[in-house]
C-alpha cells in the first residue's frame, strides 16, 4: 500500500511538474511576457516579409534581419542589391566594440563596388503618413518616441520628422566624414547600451530580429575602437534576401505587431512588472528596453513538437 501511494504521488508530481512547464493557452490577466505571448491571437503576429528580410549566414548560424525600407529606401534597395550579386560573401566581421557595435565590410577593399556609389543622407523621413504607436513616456532624445512597423521610432511631432533609433539589434550603414560614402558595403549592428546619439547621423536599414547572440558574443576586438587584427575576423558565409533562399530553408518565423492592443499590453507590463521578483514598479520605461517579440510560426512549432514526439 505504501509503495503504490508513493507511485501514485511521484506521478502526481510529475504531472504537476509538466503542467507548470507548458502556459495554459488563455490569462484572463496576464502577468508577464509569457503569459501574454500565450494568450496573444494569430491576428496579434505578422510573417516576415522575405523581400524585406535579410539572411547573414555565419559559420556557428543565422542571423535574421528585417529590412526598413520605409525609413531607407535606397540605402534598402542598394543593400538588396549588393546581396543578389553575392558581394557580401567571404567577406568579414572586421570590429566588435564592447557595448556599443558588431560592424562588417570588405577590411581589403578587395571586391569592386556594385551598384550605387554615393547616396543622398537617409538619415530622417517626414512623420506624416508614418504609421505610429506612441509611447507615453518621456523621452531624453526626442519629443516622441514609439513604435512603426515593429521599429523604435522618434519623432518631433507628427508632422515633423522621423527617424529610427539605434536600440539593441538595429542595423546601421558605416560611412566616413561625408554621409554621402553610407551606401551598404559597411553595415554595423547595435550590441550594447543604446547609442542614442547616433541618431540622425547614420542611416538605419533594419533590425536583427532573431540570432543576435550570434554577434554579441563574439570576442571583442584588440585594436583601437574595437577593430579586429587580421587573424581575429570572423569569416561571412553569406548574406541573401530572404527571397532568393528556398523556401525549405527559410526560417518561418512572424512579430508581434506593434499595432495591436496586445503590444500595448505588453509595453504596460515591461513599465510596470508585476513579477513576484520586483518589489518597487518603474512606473516607466525606455522605447530601448521595449522587446519586440520574435517566434517560429505556430504550424511549424506544431511540426517541430509533433516530429519531436515520434
Amino acid at each position: 500500500m505504501i509503495l503504490r501511494n508513493l507511485t501514485l504521488l511521484a506521478a502526481a508530481l510529475a504531472a504537476a511538474a509538466a503542467a507548470a512547464q507548458t502556459p495554459p493557452k488563455k490569462f484572463a490577466q496576464p502577468a508577464n511576457m509569457r503569459e501574454l505571448i500565450a494568450s496573444s491571437k494569430p491576428t496579434d503576429w505578422r510573417a516576415l516579409d522575405p523581400e524585406r528580410t535579410l539572411y547573414l549566414d555565419l559559420a556557428n548560424g543565422r542571423v535574421v534581419i528585417e529590412l526598413a525600407p520605409a525609413f531607407a529606401p535606397r540605402h534598402v534597395a542598394n543593400i538588396q542589391k549588393l546581396a543578389r550579386a553575392h558581394w557580401y560573401d567571404g567577406l568579414a566581421i572586421v570590429r566588435l566594440q564592447d557595448n556599443f557595435v558588431a560592424q562588417w565590410g570588405d577590411p581589403l577593399n578587395s571586391k569592386p563596388e556594385v551598384g550605387e556609389k554615393r547616396l543622398p543622407a537617409e538619415f530622417t523621413r517626414s512623420a506624416v503618413g508614418l504609421p505610429f504607436t506612441r509611447l507615453k513616456d518621456p523621452d531624453t532624445f526626442a519629443n516622441e518616441v514609439g513604435f512603426s512597423d515593429g521599429l523604435p521610432v522618434a519623432r518631433t511631432a507628427a508632422d515633423g520628422e522621423a527617424w529610427a533609433t539605434h536600440c539593441y539589434g538595429m542595423v546601421g550603414v558605416g560611412r566616413d566624414k561625408d554621409p554621402a560614402t553610407a551606401i551598404g558595403t559597411e553595415l554595423y549592428v547595435v550590441i550594447g547600451h543604446s547609442p542614442r546619439q547616433l541618431d540622425r547621423n547614420t542611416a538605419i536599414v533594419g533590425r536583427v530580429v532573431w540570432g543576435i547572440e550570434l554577434l554579441s558574443s563574439l570576442p571583442r576586438g584588440t585594436e583601437d575602437l574595437g577593430f579586429y587584427a587580421p587573424e581575429q575576423r570572423v569569416p561571412i558565409q553569406s548574406i541573401r534576401v530572404a527571397t532568393d533562399v528556398p523556401a525549405a530553408e527559410r526560417l518561418p518565423l512572424e512579430v508581434m505587431r506593434t499595432d495591436v492592443a496586445a503590444f500595448q499590453k505588453l509595453i504596460e507590463l515591461r513599465r510596470n512588472r508585476r513579477d513576484a521578483w520586483y518589489k518597487v514598479p518603474a512606473g516607466r520605461i525606455d522605447v530601448c528596453n521595449v522587446p519586440l517579440p520574435v517566434r517560429e510560426h505556430a504550424e511549424h512549432q506544431a511540426e517541430k513538437a509533433e516530429h519531436k514526439a515520434r
